[in-house]
């Protein structure tokens, strides 16, 4: 059918794969932290607590003191390319352009700043993407993280007059693709240090522990990870939870306080992965990697290993292309 000339153009129909991560802030800075902070910490999937009662502390105490420290923490870390989780997330991105055929397109974003889910929704959509994959990076399922992404691509959607179809992709705490390439990537960092570590810890980000309690699944499958992860590698996996936050009762045992006892219980050399994360970050590079090795060797430790996420390593990139290649069937006809 030949078009009108005054038509406006109809981009080819596209499928989109959109990878979600958590956010970071636009430059290792107070002012880009602050922003990026209040927007981070004003999600009410997040902060569990009335507006009326948190948003005065928030906007107090909190934005005025803690984005001073945090930029400094992310000046630590930050790479050439940019935030580490954004530049990982990106070449995630680009490693798979391609894997899942010409028709389909993958993108990244992040739920707090930017490139924004909105922005690329709304890009994949003009690109001609009638059906799109959202794609939240979190192996365990929590509402703060896996929910809030999703619930972010809602709200854009509910903008839209012609919505394209929408898949989420499941939580792979268990998935034995994701197992696998844990156990590869762990035991190849193991084989590459110069000692050989007492324990080894797996520590995921912490969550108040009332979250456990109203129901959320993050706990469970927090532990089940660790227990497959040891199955495999033939040996104990220690958990911990890090990152806390403010005064609740949050998940234990806590990462910080583990590696502070261990060194007096005997276990001197210690290795620490954070199977949670798809890409290093801040609370990876910075609160693992530098704070965590000191607080371990002040408390008598000897050695301390941090080994990195899967990020865009070849089997990372293989067990993400195996599990997208899953959730597009019936969109995508199998190679």
């Amino acid at each position: 059918m030949t078009l009108p000339p005054d038509h406006p153009p109809i981009p080819r129909p596209r499928i989109g794969v959109l990878l979600m991560n958590l956010g970071t802030p636009d430059a290792p800075d107070a002012k880009s932290v602050k922003r990026y902070l209040g927007e981070f910490l004003s999600d009410r999937r997040v902060v569990e607590l009335p507006a009326f009662a948190w948003q005065p502390i928030l906007r107090g105490i909190i934005l005025q003191t803690r984005p001073k420290k945090s930029a400094h923490a992310y000046s630590l870390v930050w790479r050439d390319d940019g935030s580490p989780l954004a530049a990982i997330t990106k070449l995630q991105s680009a490693r798979l352009q391609g894997a899942f055929g010409e028709s389909v397109m993958v993108d990244w974003a992040m739920r707090y700043g930017n490139p924004s889910i909105p922005d690329r929704i709304a890009a994949m959509k003009a690109a001609g993407c009638e059906r799109i994959l959202l794609a939240p990076l979190y192996p365990q399922y929590c509402a703060a993280t896996t929910a809030t992404a999703n619930d972010k691509a809602f709200a854009q959607l509910a903008t839209m007059r012609w919505q394209p179809a929408i898949r989420t992709l499941p939580p792979y705490h268990d998935d034995p693709g994701y197992i696998a390439a844990l156990k590869e990537s762990v035991a190849t960092g193991l084989a590459a240090l110069d000692f050989v570590p007492d324990a080894l810890i797996a520590s995921f980000h912490g969550m108040p522990q009332r979250t456990l309690e109203l129901g959320d699944p993050y706990h469970c499958h927090c532990q089940k990870t660790a227990r497959l992860l040891g199955e495999a590698l033939g040996r104990e996996v220690t958990i911990a939870f890090q990152s806390r936050f403010g005064r609740a009762q949050w998940l234990q045992p806590a990462t910080d306080a583990t590696l502070a006892v261990l060194p007096a219980a005997g276990v001197k050399k210690v290795a620490i992965l954070a199977p949670g994360f798809s890409a290093d970050c801040l609370e990876t590079l910075e609160e693992l990697a530098i704070r965590g090795r000191e607080s371990f060797i002040e408390a008598g430790g000897t050695d301390f290993a941090y080994l990195t996420c899967l990020n865009d390593t070849p089997g990372g990139i293989a067990m993400l292309r195996r599990m997208i290649a899953r959730e597009l069937q019936g969109w995508v006809s199998p190679d």
